[in-house]
């Protein structure tokens, strides 16, 4: 079988297991090109404190939780500041929304069982089962991971819910120059591909890109020339609310899948 990266220049947003890919990209003939647009995510415990005592002290209508390591995170910094079983109470009587598989089971072990939940682990999926209730003037607490979900955001302030967001976990962006760099690389057409594997990292290219006011040439680098690779849902996800239309999600998501079927696309497509 050809190799049908031959000739390509991937660039690979992760910083973990970029060893690993890159290998699978110069087995299918590619050139690999490390671009970590992923930032780090620290424990914003002072941050959090403050608010979790909040929602103690005044209650919730509605919960909704994203991942399940931010609960479980929650869970121990209420721990921490004492409020650990009044927080669990004040969950328990409200209203949950949860996404992702993991939120599920970690909410299930506290004996929680959610009134709206995703079917596919994206935030629109989520955003779909919450869209029969009223949240008019409804305390709605917001657990994110690292990125701020801006669709879910604008869709409960439409709904006119009172917001309270809760970050366990902060982003911190990428180096700079790094993101500079990819983004030149980018709107000259110097690469064929990039392969995304967090929604985080779309989130760093195009906030950047938005800086530098050149969201509009970007996208037309993405729609036209520049392939880019999801290596899954949530991350495809991202690139669409970025506004990037054509773009290659593997069936299954694992970073082997995601190298195999770019490779097989320019098999197909003797680009």
């Amino acid at each position: 079988m050809s190799k049908g990266l031959t000739g390509k220049r991937v660039a690979i947003g992760a910083s973990r297991k970029t060893d690993e890919i890159s290998t699978l990209i110069k087995k299918q003939g590619g050139d690999p090109i490390v671009r970590s647009l992923q930032g780090t995510v620290f424990l914003a415990e002072e941050e959090v404190g403050p608010n979790l005592n909040k929602i103690v002290k005044e209650g919730t209508d509605w919960a909704i939780f994203t991942t399940g390591i931010g609960i479980e995170t929650l869970l121990d910094i209420a721990g921490k500041l004492g409020v650990k079983q009044q927080f669990i109470t004040i969950i328990q009587q409200a209203k949950i929304a949860s996404r992702g598989y993991k939120t599920l089971s970690t909410l299930k072990k506290l004996g929680i069982y959610p009134a709206a939940q995703d079917e596919d682990g994206t935030t629109s999926s989520l955003i779909k089962s919450l869209e029969k209730f009223d949240l008019t003037g409804k305390r709605v607490m917001v657990q994110l991971h690292g990125e701020k979900a801006p669709s879910l955001i604008n869709f409960l302030e439409e709904k006119g819910a009172d917001i309270n967001l809760i970050l366990p976990y902060q982003h911190i962006p990428p180096a700079e120059e790094t993101v500079a760099t990819l983004c030149g690389e980018l709107l000259e057409e110097k690469l064929h591909a990039i392969c995304f594997t967090t929604a985080i990292q779309v989130r760093s290219l195009f906030n950047f890109a938005r800086e530098k006011d050149c969201v509009d040439s970007l996208l037309t680098s993405f729609n036209r020339h520049i392939l880019a690779v999801a290596v899954g849902k949530v991350t495809a996800e991202a690139l669409r609310e970025e506004g990037v239309e054509k773009m290659l999600v593997p069936e299954h998501e694992r970073m082997g899948a995601m190298i195999m079927e770019l490779s097989q696309y320019y098999c197909n497509h003797h680009e």
